[in-house]
């Protein structure tokens, strides 16, 4: 299996500095999110204080990085990271069934928007679950339900509709969905997740499901869920001035490590992630 010096999870401003300056230090990078980068950054109406940019669309700015990334040769691997692990020497990175390697990892993931539903982190790992591809042969003819918080999850919901003998979608979004009949889509806003005997409750505001199993499909999970033994402060990850995040081998950047929200701001502490991590891999190997 190809193991990459660094890999970098995300694609807004924090990432794509954290992979262009890896890149320029010789590292081979593995940069891991969406093509179209930060969907916050393109709706961004005005951006008046990135440097160079006066006064700039967020279209715009995305389109600069883009192109930056075009020129460096850096390519964008769309794979959902659903864990982290610490393998010693090295980190797996848990991609559904797929298992991804590097050095070095840098988390640019942006800020987890909300708070957990009650009852789910208490019941992941029994009964909930972030991945459905990892986790679908265990509902296997079973009924599951499917929280699902962008069009993007839609897959998912599809693919699960496949191996199980009902399906329920609950979108947390506006955007009509696009799925099977086979896919039962309730537009009913969730507030909470419960266990009943050896199934699981979905509670709406007026209504309750009861299922074999929830599968909830966010764009990122929170810090500490997609890395275990992660130092986090609420939705951000504590770092020092050096991006390093607690785990040797592990920085963070951007939004995730806290406000001020800004870009220029994600921008900076990825080019300090990069440099941070380019230093732990030199150091590591001097140590052979």
């Amino acid at each position: 299996m190809e193991r990459y010096d660094i890999a970098v999870i995300g694609t807004g401003p924090a990432g794509l500095s954290a992979a262009i300056t890896a890149t320029i230090r010789n590292k081979k990078v593995l940069l891991l999110g969406s093509k179209e980068l930060s969907a916050k950054l393109g709706k961004a109406h005005e951006i008046q204080n990135y440097l160079g940019f006066p006064s700039v669309k967020g279209e715009d700015l995305a389109a600069a990085f883009q192109n930056h990334l075009n020129q460096m040769g850096i390519k964008i691997t769309e794979k959902r990271i659903n864990a982290v692990y610490s393998m010693g020497e090295y980190f797996a990175l848990q991609s559904g069934e797929e298992m991804l390697e590097a050095f070095a990892v840098i988390l640019a993931t942006g800020v987890v928007q909300g708070k957990p539903l009650p009852g789910e982190e208490e019941l992941l790992g029994r009964g909930v679950s972030y991945c459905a591809t990892c986790d679908a042969p265990l509902y296997r003819g079973k009924t599951v339900g499917v929280i699902g918080y962008s069009p993007r999850e839609e897959a998912e919901a599809a693919f699960l509709s496949e191996v199980c003998s009902e399906v329920l979608y609950f979108p947390m979004y506006r955007e009509e969905t696009t799925l099977p009949e086979t896919v039962y889509v309730k537009r009913e806003k969730v507030i909470a997740v419960e266990k009943r005997e050896n199934r699981k409750a979905i509670l709406t505001a007026g209504n309750e499901y009861t299922v074999d199993g929830v599968f909830i499909l966010r764009e990122a999970v929170s810090p500490g869920q997609l890395v275990p033994g992660l130092p986090t402060a609420g939705p951000h990850v504590t770092v020092n001035r050096s991006m390093e995040a607690g785990i040797p081998g592990v920085f963070a950047c951007g939004d995730l490590t806290g406000t001020p929200y800004q870009y220029i701001k994600a921008a900076g502490e990825g080019n300090i992630a990069a440099l941070s991590a380019v230093s732990y891999l030199d150091q590591k190997k001097l140590a052979k």
